[in-house]
């Protein structure tokens, strides 16, 4: 595959045979971005898992301490809207806001939170929400009865991670423009959280390796504990 001068010359920057501590990683992070626009970082990680295993399935969620660099948009399903509007939801409603749903095609938001007691109706929408990920679902911390707190931390920097078919993990951790200090502190919460859910069935290496990628750029190879 050729790549653009941009990308050679910032690859240039990136020892391919060693692997790098957080800290120059993401020290390197500011220099390997090639992008005009203000770019993603993203972590990658290649687990030693078999995901057909029910006890080696891996999902939750994170909390990054910095955030993620964009505005997330909040849809609160709940008989308490007034309690979700308060807690920071961008939008907050019952069977009224599933009924603009399923009329209207309405998706004017990035994730979906829900008190009990709706689920049942949310369930109705089942095919609709699935598909493109809003269906709120208690392992990702986006059904339960405290619904000012799930709201408070979606819009905090919240996340959800999940490994695909093959073991690999993928979620995005901030932007270039981030503090050194406040990307490092994010990069290490989300590694120390993949490495607090290994499963006990696992023998050997469990993270295969572990990478560090802005949006274009090339990726650097993180050390990190197993």
């Amino acid at each position: 595959m050729k790549h653009g001068k941009k990308y050679e010359a910032a690859l240039k920057l990136v020892d391919k045979t060693r692997t790098y501590s957080v800290k120059e990683a993401v020290e390197l992070i500011g220099k390997t971005s090639i992008t005009k626009f203000d770019a993603s970082v993203g972590i990658s990680f290649s687990l030693n898992i078999n995901t057909k295993s029910a006890d080696q399935q891996i999902r939750g969620t994170v909390i990054l301490p910095a955030g993620t660099g964009k505005t997330v948009k909040v849809c609160a399903i709940t008989s308490k809207p007034d309690v979700a509007k308060e807690a920071g939801a961008d939008f907050a409603g019952g069977k009224e806001l599933l009924e603009k749903i399923r009329d209207e095609k309405w998706f004017d938001f990035d994730v979906m939170c829900a008190t009990p007691e709706m689920m049942g109706e949310i369930g109705k929408l089942g095919r609709v929400l699935g598909p493109k990920g809003l269906m709120p679902n208690p392992k990702t911390g986006t059904v339960g009865p405290d619904i000012a707190k799930m709201v408070s931390e979606l819009k905090a920097g919240k996340v959800e991670y999940r490994a695909d078919k093959d073991g690999n993990v993928n979620l995005a951790v901030g932007k270039c423009s981030f503090d050194p200090s406040k990307l490092e502190e994010n990069v290490k919460t989300v590694v120390n959280q993949i490495l607090k859910v290994r499963p006990a069935s696992v023998k050997g290496v469990y993270v295969k390796s572990c990478h560090l990628v802005t949006t274009m750029g090339p990726s650097i190879k993180l050390a990190i504990g197993d």
